[in-house]
């Protein structure tokens, strides 16, 4: 499985009962911007460890943060070590909201 999916081919996949929508932007980052994308669930990248066990592993993961970078890579490491099928959109929320992409206000 590729380690990321562009925001084109997660429209596709935007309320698929089958995967599940994570934002993991930091607490900070995730408080300063107010929209989220339809479906998603906000974790604390800083909490992986405590928060990764409530994920179904049946289910495929897809997450986001601002920009695609450093924390997408970091979860999308440690979800993929521990078994789950996860990517990261490319380009993280901002690249979703210029593709078109909905967001709602949270």
């Amino acid at each position: 499985m590729s380690r990321t999916i562009n925001p084109q081919e997660f429209k596709s996949l935007l309320g698929n009962k089958d995967v599940t929508v994570i934002d993991v932007r930091r607490k900070e980052d995730y408080t300063a911007d107010n929209s989220v994308i339809p479906g998603s669930t906000w974790f604390d990248p800083a909490n992986i460890d405590d928060w990764c066990t409530t994920l179904p592993e049946s289910k495929e993961v897809v997450l986001y943060c601002v920009r695609g970078g450093g924390v997408s890579n970091s979860v999308v490491d440690t979800l993929q070590a521990k078994g789950f099928k996860a990517r990261f959109i490319e380009g993280g929320i901002a690249a979703w909201k210029d593709a078109g992409g909905s967001v709602i206000k949270k």
